[in-house]
Protein backbone atom coordinates (compact mmCIF):
# COMPACT_ATOMS: atom_id res chain seq x y z
CA UNK A 1 0.00 0.00 0.00
CA UNK A 2 1.31 3.42 -0.95
CA UNK A 3 0.82 6.01 1.79
CA UNK A 4 -0.54 9.43 0.89
CA UNK A 5 -0.83 12.79 2.62
CA UNK A 6 -4.24 14.22 3.46
CA UNK A 7 -4.12 16.64 0.48
CA UNK A 8 -3.14 13.75 -1.81
CA UNK A 9 -5.94 11.54 -0.48
CA UNK A 10 -8.44 14.37 -0.89
CA UNK A 11 -7.34 14.81 -4.49
CA UNK A 12 -7.67 11.07 -5.10
CA UNK A 13 -11.22 11.00 -3.73
CA UNK A 14 -12.21 13.84 -6.06
CA UNK A 15 -11.46 11.59 -9.05
CA UNK A 16 -14.41 9.21 -8.68
CA UNK A 17 -18.14 9.61 -8.15
CA UNK A 18 -19.24 6.30 -6.60
CA UNK A 19 -17.92 5.11 -3.24
CA UNK A 20 -18.61 2.29 -0.81
CA UNK A 21 -17.26 2.42 2.76
CA UNK A 22 -16.22 -0.79 4.55
CA UNK A 23 -16.20 -1.21 8.33
CA UNK A 24 -14.55 -3.82 10.53
CA UNK A 25 -15.79 -6.92 12.32
CA UNK A 26 -17.65 -6.24 15.59
CA UNK A 27 -17.95 -2.58 14.52
CA UNK A 28 -17.42 0.08 17.17
CA UNK A 29 -18.24 3.76 17.26
CA UNK A 30 -15.07 4.80 15.45
CA UNK A 31 -15.43 2.64 12.36
CA UNK A 32 -19.18 3.38 12.16
CA UNK A 33 -18.96 7.10 12.90
CA UNK A 34 -16.01 7.58 10.56
CA UNK A 35 -17.64 5.67 7.71
CA UNK A 36 -20.93 7.54 8.18
CA UNK A 37 -19.20 10.93 8.28
CA UNK A 38 -17.12 10.23 5.17
CA UNK A 39 -20.19 8.93 3.37
CA UNK A 40 -22.16 12.04 4.30
CA UNK A 41 -19.31 14.31 3.26
CA UNK A 42 -18.91 12.63 -0.14
CA UNK A 43 -22.66 12.92 -0.74
CA UNK A 44 -22.52 16.61 0.19
CA UNK A 45 -19.94 17.01 -2.58
CA UNK A 46 -22.39 15.51 -5.07
CA UNK A 47 -20.92 12.02 -5.18
CA UNK A 48 -22.74 8.72 -4.77
CA UNK A 49 -21.65 7.07 -1.56
CA UNK A 50 -22.90 4.45 0.88
CA UNK A 51 -21.73 2.37 3.82
CA UNK A 52 -21.85 -1.35 3.08
CA UNK A 53 -24.30 -3.07 5.43
CA UNK A 54 -22.41 -4.94 8.12
CA UNK A 55 -24.28 -7.91 9.65
CA UNK A 56 -22.82 -6.93 13.03
CA UNK A 57 -24.12 -3.35 13.17
CA UNK A 58 -26.04 -2.94 16.43
CA UNK A 59 -29.01 -0.80 17.44
CA UNK A 60 -26.84 1.50 19.54
CA UNK A 61 -25.12 2.87 16.44
CA UNK A 62 -27.94 2.60 13.89
CA UNK A 63 -29.00 6.27 14.19
CA UNK A 64 -25.64 7.40 12.77
CA UNK A 65 -26.17 5.17 9.71
CA UNK A 66 -29.73 6.21 8.94
CA UNK A 67 -30.18 6.48 5.18
CA UNK A 68 -26.52 5.72 4.44
CA UNK A 69 -26.27 1.93 4.09
CA UNK A 70 -26.53 -0.42 1.15
CA UNK A 71 -26.64 -4.20 0.80
CA UNK A 72 -24.74 -4.36 -2.48
CA UNK A 73 -21.59 -3.05 -4.12
CA UNK A 74 -22.15 -1.58 -7.61
CA UNK A 75 -19.77 -2.85 -10.26
CA UNK A 76 -18.07 0.53 -10.73
CA UNK A 77 -17.89 1.47 -7.03
CA UNK A 78 -14.59 2.40 -5.38
CA UNK A 79 -14.10 0.73 -2.00
CA UNK A 80 -12.75 2.65 0.98
CA UNK A 81 -11.95 0.91 4.26
CA UNK A 82 -12.34 3.06 7.36
CA UNK A 83 -10.68 2.25 10.72
CA UNK A 84 -9.84 -1.28 9.52
CA UNK A 85 -6.47 -2.33 10.92
CA UNK A 86 -5.93 -5.44 8.80
CA UNK A 87 -7.67 -7.52 6.17
CA UNK A 88 -8.44 -10.23 8.73
CA UNK A 89 -11.07 -8.09 10.45
CA UNK A 90 -13.17 -7.13 7.45
CA UNK A 91 -16.62 -8.40 8.36
CA UNK A 92 -17.98 -9.69 5.10
CA UNK A 93 -17.43 -13.40 4.72
CA UNK A 94 -18.06 -15.12 1.42
CA UNK A 95 -17.19 -12.12 -0.77
CA UNK A 96 -13.60 -10.99 -1.18
CA UNK A 97 -14.22 -7.27 -0.72
CA UNK A 98 -10.96 -6.70 1.14
CA UNK A 99 -8.86 -7.35 -1.97
CA UNK A 100 -10.95 -4.82 -3.88
CA UNK A 101 -10.16 -1.94 -1.50
CA UNK A 102 -8.69 1.06 -3.30
CA UNK A 103 -8.28 3.43 -0.35
CA UNK A 104 -7.43 2.74 3.28
CA UNK A 105 -8.03 5.33 6.03
CA UNK A 106 -6.85 4.26 9.46
CA UNK A 107 -5.05 5.15 12.67
CA UNK A 108 -3.59 1.75 13.56
CA UNK A 109 0.18 1.83 13.14
CA UNK A 110 0.57 -1.69 11.78
CA UNK A 111 -1.86 -1.29 8.86
CA UNK A 112 -0.06 -2.40 5.70
CA UNK A 113 -1.49 -5.73 4.46
CA UNK A 114 -4.20 -4.58 2.02
CA UNK A 115 -5.35 -1.65 -0.08
CA UNK A 116 -3.74 0.21 -2.96
CA UNK A 117 -3.47 3.73 -1.51
CA UNK A 118 -4.09 5.05 1.95
CA UNK A 119 -3.55 7.42 4.82
CA UNK A 120 -2.51 5.96 8.17
CA UNK A 121 -1.87 8.22 11.17
CA UNK A 122 -1.05 6.38 14.42
CA UNK A 123 -0.92 9.70 16.28
CA UNK A 124 -4.67 10.16 15.81
CA UNK A 125 -6.64 9.02 18.84
CA UNK A 126 -9.52 8.01 16.56
CA UNK A 127 -10.04 7.57 12.86
CA UNK A 128 -12.71 10.24 13.21
CA UNK A 129 -9.97 12.86 13.65
CA UNK A 130 -8.55 11.90 10.26
CA UNK A 131 -11.96 12.01 8.58
CA UNK A 132 -12.57 15.50 9.98
CA UNK A 133 -9.24 16.71 8.52
CA UNK A 134 -10.02 15.00 5.20
CA UNK A 135 -13.49 16.53 4.87
CA UNK A 136 -12.08 19.96 5.57
CA UNK A 137 -9.36 19.43 2.97
CA UNK A 138 -12.06 18.45 0.46
CA UNK A 139 -14.12 21.50 1.50
CA UNK A 140 -17.11 19.26 2.19
CA UNK A 141 -19.97 20.94 4.09
CA UNK A 142 -20.15 19.49 7.61
CA UNK A 143 -23.71 19.49 8.92
CA UNK A 144 -25.17 18.34 12.24
CA UNK A 145 -25.49 14.70 11.14
CA UNK A 146 -21.89 14.48 9.96
CA UNK A 147 -20.68 16.27 13.08
CA UNK A 148 -22.52 13.81 15.32
CA UNK A 149 -21.05 10.84 13.46
CA UNK A 150 -17.58 12.34 13.93
CA UNK A 151 -18.20 13.01 17.61
CA UNK A 152 -19.38 9.42 18.05
CA UNK A 153 -16.17 8.18 16.43
CA UNK A 154 -13.86 10.37 18.48
CA UNK A 155 -15.59 10.09 21.85
CA UNK A 156 -16.05 6.32 21.81
CA UNK A 157 -12.45 5.55 20.79
CA UNK A 158 -11.18 7.71 23.64
CA UNK A 159 -13.55 6.53 26.37
CA UNK A 160 -15.21 9.94 26.41
CA UNK A 161 -11.77 11.57 26.44
CA UNK A 162 -10.47 9.58 29.42
CA UNK A 163 -7.86 7.40 27.69
CA UNK A 164 -4.15 8.09 27.32
CA UNK A 165 -4.51 8.45 23.54
CA UNK A 166 -6.29 11.81 23.93
CA UNK A 167 -4.33 14.79 22.62
CA UNK A 168 -5.01 18.49 22.25
CA UNK A 169 -5.93 17.71 18.65
CA UNK A 170 -8.57 15.27 19.90
CA UNK A 171 -10.17 17.85 22.16
CA UNK A 172 -10.13 20.49 19.43
CA UNK A 173 -11.82 18.04 17.07
CA UNK A 174 -14.56 17.39 19.63
CA UNK A 175 -15.04 21.12 20.14
CA UNK A 176 -15.35 21.56 16.38
CA UNK A 177 -18.04 18.87 16.26
CA UNK A 178 -19.98 20.87 18.84
CA UNK A 179 -19.60 24.03 16.78
CA UNK A 180 -20.84 22.18 13.70
CA UNK A 181 -24.04 21.41 15.62
CA UNK A 182 -23.50 18.00 17.23
CA UNK A 183 -25.75 17.31 20.22
CA UNK A 184 -22.91 15.94 22.32
CA UNK A 185 -24.98 15.59 25.50
CA UNK A 186 -27.44 13.26 23.78
CA UNK A 187 -24.58 11.15 22.40
CA UNK A 188 -22.76 11.05 25.74
CA UNK A 189 -25.95 9.99 27.49
CA UNK A 190 -26.42 7.00 25.19
CA UNK A 191 -22.77 6.01 24.93
CA UNK A 192 -21.44 6.66 28.42
CA UNK A 193 -24.12 7.62 30.93
CA UNK A 194 -26.74 4.87 30.54
CA UNK A 195 -26.50 1.11 31.15
CA UNK A 196 -29.13 -1.57 30.77
CA UNK A 197 -29.86 -3.73 33.81
CA UNK A 198 -28.23 -6.68 32.01
CA UNK A 199 -24.96 -4.74 31.81
CA UNK A 200 -25.09 -3.89 35.51
CA UNK A 201 -25.56 -7.59 36.27
CA UNK A 202 -22.55 -8.35 34.08
CA UNK A 203 -20.48 -5.78 35.99
CA UNK A 204 -21.48 -7.49 39.23
CA UNK A 205 -20.48 -10.90 37.82
CA UNK A 206 -17.08 -9.60 36.73
CA UNK A 207 -16.53 -7.96 40.11
CA UNK A 208 -17.00 -11.34 41.77
CA UNK A 209 -15.01 -13.47 39.32
CA UNK A 210 -12.09 -11.35 38.05
CA UNK A 211 -8.72 -12.93 38.85
CA UNK A 212 -5.69 -10.90 39.91
CA UNK A 213 -2.02 -11.62 39.29
CA UNK A 214 1.31 -9.94 40.07
CA UNK A 215 0.04 -8.43 43.33
CA UNK A 216 -2.90 -6.79 41.62
CA UNK A 217 -1.00 -5.43 38.62
CA UNK A 218 -2.87 -7.76 36.24
CA UNK A 219 -6.63 -8.33 36.19
CA UNK A 220 -8.08 -11.15 34.09
CA UNK A 221 -11.83 -11.32 33.46
CA UNK A 222 -13.79 -13.95 31.56
CA UNK A 223 -17.26 -13.71 30.05
CA UNK A 224 -18.55 -17.26 29.45
CA UNK A 225 -20.71 -17.68 26.37
CA UNK A 226 -23.57 -19.04 28.49
CA UNK A 227 -23.63 -15.82 30.51
CA UNK A 228 -24.78 -13.77 27.55
CA UNK A 229 -27.98 -15.76 27.25
CA UNK A 230 -28.46 -16.04 31.00
CA UNK A 231 -28.30 -12.28 31.56
CA UNK A 232 -29.75 -11.23 28.21
CA UNK A 233 -26.56 -9.42 27.23
CA UNK A 234 -26.33 -7.84 23.77
CA UNK A 235 -23.24 -6.73 21.84
CA UNK A 236 -24.13 -3.15 22.76
CA UNK A 237 -23.92 -4.10 26.46
CA UNK A 238 -20.33 -5.29 26.07
CA UNK A 239 -19.18 -2.67 23.58
CA UNK A 240 -16.82 -1.08 26.12
CA UNK A 241 -16.39 -3.98 28.55
CA UNK A 242 -12.70 -4.48 27.76
CA UNK A 243 -11.72 -1.61 30.03
CA UNK A 244 -13.46 -3.08 33.09
CA UNK A 245 -10.28 -4.23 34.83
CA UNK A 246 -8.45 -0.94 34.30
CA UNK A 247 -11.05 0.80 36.46
CA UNK A 248 -9.75 -1.12 39.47
CA UNK A 249 -7.11 0.71 41.50
CA UNK A 250 -3.65 -0.76 41.04
CA UNK A 251 -4.44 -2.63 37.82
CA UNK A 252 -2.17 -1.67 34.93
CA UNK A 253 -2.86 -4.62 32.62
CA UNK A 254 -6.49 -5.64 32.13
CA UNK A 255 -7.34 -8.73 30.12
CA UNK A 256 -10.87 -9.56 29.00
CA UNK A 257 -11.62 -12.98 27.50
CA UNK A 258 -14.79 -14.07 25.77
CA UNK A 259 -15.90 -16.65 23.27
CA UNK A 260 -16.68 -15.49 19.74
CA UNK A 261 -17.36 -17.45 16.57
CA UNK A 262 -13.68 -17.36 15.60
CA UNK A 263 -12.40 -18.62 18.96
CA UNK A 264 -11.27 -17.06 22.23
CA UNK A 265 -11.19 -13.26 21.92
CA UNK A 266 -8.54 -11.46 23.95
CA UNK A 267 -8.86 -7.75 24.70
CA UNK A 268 -6.02 -6.04 26.55
CA UNK A 269 -6.02 -2.56 28.07
CA UNK A 270 -2.88 -1.17 29.69
CA UNK A 271 -1.49 1.84 31.49
CA UNK A 272 1.24 3.88 29.75
CA UNK A 273 3.80 1.67 31.51
CA UNK A 274 2.95 -1.33 29.31
CA UNK A 275 2.29 -2.01 25.63
CA UNK A 276 -0.98 -3.83 24.91
CA UNK A 277 -0.19 -4.07 21.20
CA UNK A 278 3.10 -5.89 21.91
CA UNK A 279 1.34 -8.44 24.13
CA UNK A 280 -1.33 -9.08 21.50
CA UNK A 281 1.09 -9.13 18.57
CA UNK A 282 2.88 -12.01 20.30
CA UNK A 283 -0.30 -14.10 19.97
CA UNK A 284 -1.20 -13.00 16.45
CA UNK A 285 -3.16 -9.83 17.15
CA UNK A 286 -2.44 -6.13 17.35
CA UNK A 287 -3.82 -2.68 18.02
CA UNK A 288 -2.65 0.37 19.93
CA UNK A 289 -0.21 0.67 22.82
CA UNK A 290 -3.02 1.14 25.35
CA UNK A 291 -5.66 -1.05 23.71
CA UNK A 292 -5.21 -4.16 21.60
CA UNK A 293 -6.72 -7.56 20.89
CA UNK A 294 -6.31 -10.99 19.38
CA UNK A 295 -8.38 -14.08 18.67
CA UNK A 296 -7.15 -17.58 19.52
CA UNK A 297 -8.72 -20.49 17.67
CA UNK A 298 -8.50 -22.82 20.68
CA UNK A 299 -11.16 -20.90 22.64
CA UNK A 300 -11.15 -19.11 25.98
CA UNK A 301 -8.93 -21.55 27.88
CA UNK A 302 -6.28 -21.56 25.18
CA UNK A 303 -6.50 -17.77 24.93
CA UNK A 304 -5.97 -17.47 28.68
CA UNK A 305 -2.98 -19.78 28.59
CA UNK A 306 -1.33 -17.94 25.72
CA UNK A 307 -1.81 -14.40 26.98
CA UNK A 308 -0.58 -15.23 30.48
CA UNK A 309 2.46 -16.98 29.02
CA UNK A 310 3.11 -13.91 26.89
CA UNK A 311 3.01 -11.64 29.94
CA UNK A 312 5.48 -13.86 31.77
CA UNK A 313 7.82 -13.98 28.78
CA UNK A 314 7.73 -10.19 28.62
CA UNK A 315 8.92 -9.95 32.22
CA UNK A 316 5.65 -9.58 34.14
CA UNK A 317 6.02 -11.84 37.16
CA UNK A 318 2.71 -13.60 37.71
Amino acid sequence: MKLLTIPELAEELRKNDNYIMLTHRRPDGDTIGSAAALCGGLRALGKRAAVLENPQFTEKYRPFLDGLTTDCVPENAVLVSVDVASKGIVSFSGIDYVNQVSYVIDHHGLQRDFGELGFVDPSAAACGEIILDLLRQMKAPIDKKIAEALYCAISTDTGCFRYSNVTARTLRAAADCKEYGADIFAINQVMFMTKRLARLKLDAYLTETTQFFADGLVALSVIPETLKEELGITEDDIDDISGFGREIAGVEIAIMLRQVAEGGKISVRTSPNYDASAFCAAVGGGGHKAAAGATIRGGIEEAKKQILRTLEESGVKL
